[in-house]
C-alpha cells in the first residue's frame, strides 16, 4: 500500500515558515507588553500574513 502523502512538501514548507513567524511574532508581542491576549492576536494575524506571502513567493 503506497499512499499519497498528507501534505506535500512545498506545503508544509509553507505552513512550517508561517508557524514559526507568528510564534515569534506573538512571543515577541508578549515580551514587549506581558498581554498574552494581545500576542496571541498579533501571533495570529502575523502567521496569517506569513502563510500568505510565503504562498505567492515560494514558486
Amino acid at each position: 500500500m503506497n499512499r499519497p502523502p498528507l501534505l506535500t512538501t512545498r506545503t508544509a514548507v509553507v505552513l512550517l515558515l508561517g508557524l514559526e513567524c507568528g510564534g515569534t511574532a506573538g512571543a515577541l508581542a508578549y515580551l514587549a507588553g506581558n498581554n498574552a491576549a494581545a500576542a496571541i492576536l498579533g501571533g495570529l494575524a502575523a502567521c496569517g500574513a506569513a502563510i500568505a506571502f510565503f504562498h505567492t513567493s515560494l514558486g
